[in-house]
């Protein structure tokens, strides 16, 4: 049996691939189901999978991320993805396997083929384990984002948005000319769309450009002072995941 996490912040993709494995896939069998990429590396720790069903795009810590904290990656990896494009192109570079959602059950059950003739063959996991670790600083980065308003669709560089502050079901982008644009998307999708390390998510409200902060002030939660001079309010709950990825500028 080839022991298996999933880890993915949406639970329904979660629950449709466990039941989708179970089905077509008899040879898997499913450790845990993880909602969080920080319970993923605490499973992965505890149980030592074989394989794990990888989403692309997380909140707080996207899967590159996590496995870049994973000290021995002694398993396989199926990345599973929504979104990532630009990682889609890099995974199918490097020769390791993707899963777009919805997952295609065809493509689900050669993915987890080509994982069993890896193991059965006992391939090198050393390169393996380098392969993983590369594929996050070599992949395309999106650069450019399609905004989509009533009348049309604008192309933007990520350098021309500063921030971006939820207003209901929509999310107004504020723009480097000073300009908004108010697009009918949530900021959790455009938090999960855009890389998690230049877009960080301060507020329930509020995804900021991190090459658009210039200072911040220290307080409760405190606060950033943006590019032009704005301030926007850092929350206390978003403080310490703001505080990490700063350090890494």
């Amino acid at each position: 049996m080839i022991r298996t996490l999933i880890i993915d912040d949406e639970e329904d993709s979660r629950v449709a691939l466990s039941i989708a494995l179970a089905r077509f896939c008899p040879d898997v069998e499913v450790l845990a189901l993880c909602e969080s990429p920080l319970i993923g590396l605490k499973k992965i720790d505890e149980l030592g999978p074989d394989l794990i069903f990888l989403d692309v795009q997380m909140p707080q810590m996207s899967g590159f991320d996590l496995l870049d904290r994973v000290e021995k990656i002694d398993f396989k990896v199926i990345f599973v993805t929504a979104f990532d494009r630009y990682a889609i192109k890099a995974i199918r570079f490097s020769a390791l396997d993707y899963l777009l959602k919805p997952v295609d059950i065809d493509d689900l059950v050669s993915a987890v083929q080509k994982v069993k003739a890896h193991i059965s063959l006992k391939m090198d996991n050393g390169a393996y384990q380098a392969q993983i670790r590369n594929i996050r600083y070599n992949r395309e980065r999106l650069t450019r984002l399609a905004i989509h308003s009533d009348k049309e669709i604008i192309l933007k560089e990520l350098n021309e948005i500063v921030f971006m502050e939820a207003d209901g079901g929509y999310t107004v982008i504020h723009l480097t000319d000073k300009k908004k644009i108010t697009v009918a998307k949530t900021l959790k999708e455009y938090e999960k769309l855009l890389p998690a390390d230049q877009f960080c998510r301060i507020h329930h409200a509020t995804l900021v450009n991190m090459d658009h902060v210039t200072r911040y002030v220290k307080g409760d939660g405190g606060y950033v002072v943006i590019t032009g001079g704005g301030h926007l309010d850092v929350s206390r709950r978003k403080k310490e995941h703001f505080i990490k990825l700063l350090h890494k500028f």
